[in-house]
């Protein structure tokens, strides 16, 4: 039998790794939020076009600002094209889509079975990132929080059609192919990966939504504050944040903020929306934090 301690082997999350995990989780947890909102009045894929446009054009700012020469990396053209393919067009494409349909809660909690597919992926191509007895059961105790956190909407959403959820499944998989594939960048700066790959996006999308006769600028101010809220915050920041732990604490680590932003979205809702915490939802949080720490690892090991 391995021996608990030999499962930590590998990247870990530290304690400034926890910090912006969780902050991240927090900001993509506000990210269903916003794009219900804006989908309301705006197509999908226009939606998607200004999300990584706006995004981009910040992170190019920024690097501006800090003295970093974006051109310096263009030989990573390619790997940008595909990061921002599998990263951004064709998941925030799904996501979107399928929240004309759902709502933020169901949408968060099928966007909860990243990390599974994400540490299959990387027990298969990667070397440092193998299946371990601490990981696969996290993952397992993860997913069974949020969706003890997020049934009763699901229930209620049973009766809807297949698609939207085969959606966000679809878009779950092509997140745990960018979170593998993102591990190449681990090296270089997160800020210019972060622009790297929503300049691609931007790319990938403009002939879309050409093509596809979605443009359009027509929406209320209550909606482009959302529009300028998902692009800025969940998307421009929220990707430096992304990237760096990545490089801090590996891929399949990164990929638990999609069990956090579940908890997330609950909170902003008694926050801002007036909805109650009920105890089923405190028992789902509390079985979530539960799977963090058997993946982390570090607790069972001094046991």
């Amino acid at each position: 039998m391995t021996d608990i301690a030999s499962t930590t082997a590998g990247p870990t999350l530290d304690a400034r790794a926890w910090a912006m995990l969780v902050a991240l989780g927090a900001i993509w947890g506000g990210s269903f939020f916003f794009a219900r909102i804006a989908v309301a009045e705006i197509p999908p894929l226009m939606l998607v076009l200004l999300r990584v446009s706006i995004a981009a054009l910040a992170l190019h700012l920024w690097l501006m600002a800090r003295g970093i020469r974006f051109l310096d990396h263009r030989a990573d053209f390619r790997a940008f094209m595909l990061l921002g393919l599998v990263n951004n067009a064709i998941p925030f494409s799904l996501i979107f889509y399928g929240q004309t349909e759902l709502g933020a809660g169901l949408a968060a909690i099928l966007n909860a079975t990243t990390p599974f597919w994400t540490a299959l992926l990387a027990n298969a191509v990667t070397t440092d990132e193998k299946l371990k007895r601490n990981i696969i059961a996290g993952i397992i105790i993860g997913i069974a929080g949020t969706v003890i956190l997020l049934g009763p909407g699901l229930l209620a959403d049973a009766s809807r059609a297949l698609w939207p959820k085969l959606a966000l499944i679809g878009a779950t998989f092509s997140y745990a192919v960018a979170v593998v594939f993102a591990k190449r960048f681990k090296l270089g700066n997160p800020a210019v990966t972060a622009a790297g790959q929503l300049t691609a996006s931007t790319l990938w999308m403009v002939p879309v939504v050409a093509l596809t006769g979605t443009f359009t600028l027509n929406a209320s101010p209550p909606v482009w504050a959302a529009v300028i809220a998902l692009a800025l915050v969940s998307t421009a920041f929220a990707y430096i944040l992304y990237f760096a732990i990545i490089a801090r604490a590996g891929a399949t680590n990164a990929s638990l903020v999609t069990l956090i932003v579940p908890v997330s979205a609950i909170l902003l809702g008694v926050a801002f929306l007036g909805e109650r915490l009920l105890i089923i939802d405190t028992a789902g949080m509390a079985i979530i934090g539960l799977g963090l720490i058997m993946i982390d690892g570090r607790l069972l090991a001094r046991r």
